[in-house]
């Protein structure tokens, strides 16, 4: 499944290059005011140089610091800590789909540059956010379900369509078909939840990645990126640790958990690139980029308020091992109005 995501990723990152230019080559002005002074488009390329940067190498940081936590036994994912730090993970998650990823989407589709049929008269940004969690749910529930089919010959069966061999305190289970990972006693069943959350999460992270990145690379506002470099670096770096726990607990390879965290890592960076290309024809402000953007933006976010919510807290809280500790439940509560909180504050600046 790893390498069908992979082909589907890269084809992504192909169709978005060739894409792109079309889509926000429109040049409109709409009268939106800026101050000229921060415009220097000279200035402006070492600073989005300077975000590549920055932005990779924190990206990476953040998406690689659950991994290497196996080799830390008290940030192992069957303990108490591991499930505080998902939660606070998936706080800031939510938090990007409703604090940063869907104002945005409001604010260009309810654009004065927008006509007022039919961008004024309905709630495009809402309806697209619902579709999205919807589809998401669909392929949630879907890609499980294939899923499970295909590595059935893997997945635990309760009914005895496996040899169990019991030496001691130690169980071997004899597959003879594929070869599923269960290093950690994981039941394969969740085992298979764990790999499809991983791949739905991040492809939802890789279009907002995206997005951001090509506004960020065709502004020249010096006064803005500077502030978006700061923040977007915290930003991907939390985010990364996310998508990161998300990987340890699917137990890939080590070939797949490094091709998924390179993909998450160089999105921005990726988009960036591609703005500074389109610099000299994007117009943020033109109406075919505001809704292009905007409608991205509205299916992004609802499909990561959708994983917050239903792949990570809720399938955590509702687990047994948290719904066992009401203790656990308060720390893990305050993780995610932490995370949340913290995700919140920085849409001060980005």
């Amino acid at each position: 499944m790893a390498n069908y995501c992979f082909k589907h990723m890269a084809i992504f990152f192909i169709l978005i290059s060739i894409l792109a230019p079309r889509v926000l080559s429109v040049v409109e002005d709409c009268g939106a005011e800026e101050d000229n002074s921060c415009v220097n488009k000279s200035k402006a390329l070492p600073l989005k140089i300077i975000a590549i940067v920055s932005i990779l190498i924190t990206s990476m940081i953040g998406v690689c610091l659950p991994l290497v936590t196996r080799s830390i036994p008290a940030l192992s994912p069957d303990r108490s800590l591991f499930v505080i730090v998902k939660a606070f993970a998936a706080g800031i998650i939510l938090a990007t789909g409703f604090m940063h990823v869907l104002p945005d989407s409001f604010d260009m589709l309810s654009s004065s540059c927008l006509k007022e049929h039919p961008w004024h008269k309905f709630p495009f940004t809402g309806f697209v956010a619902m579709l999205s969690a919807i589809v998401t749910m669909a392929i949630d529930s879907i890609a499980t379900s294939l899923y499970s089919k295909k590595h059935n010959g893997d997945v635990v069966n309760p009914e005895g369509d496996q040899e169990m061999a019991v030496a001691g305190n130690h169980v071997h289970s004899h597959h003879h078909h594929g070869s599923l990972s269960t290093k950690d006693g994981l039941d394969g069943k969740k085992l298979l939840r764990y790999r499809v959350i991983a791949m739905v999460l991040e492809l939802g992270i890789i279009v907002h990645s995206i997005v951001i990145g090509i506004s960020l690379g065709a502004s020249n506002n010096t006064c803005t990126i500077k502030g978006l470099v700061a923040a977007l670096c915290f930003h991907q770096m939390f985010e990364g640790m996310g998508l990161g726990g998300c990987i340890l607990q699917a137990e890939y390879k080590f070939m797949k958990k490094t091709i998924m965290a390179f993909f998450f890592a160089v999105t921005t960076p990726f988009g960036i690139a591609l703005g500074i290309a389109l610099s000299t024809t994007y117009e943020e402000n033109s109406p075919r980029a505001l809704i292009t953007v905007g409608l991205l933006n509205a299916s992004s976010a609802g499909l990561l308020i959708y994983m917050a919510l239903v792949d990570l807290l809720a399938a955590d809280f509702m687990g047994d091992k948290l719904q066992g500790s009401v203790k656990l439940q308060i720390k893990s509560y305050m993780a995610v109005l932490l995370g949340a909180g913290g995700m919140s504050v920085m849409a001060i600046w980005a």
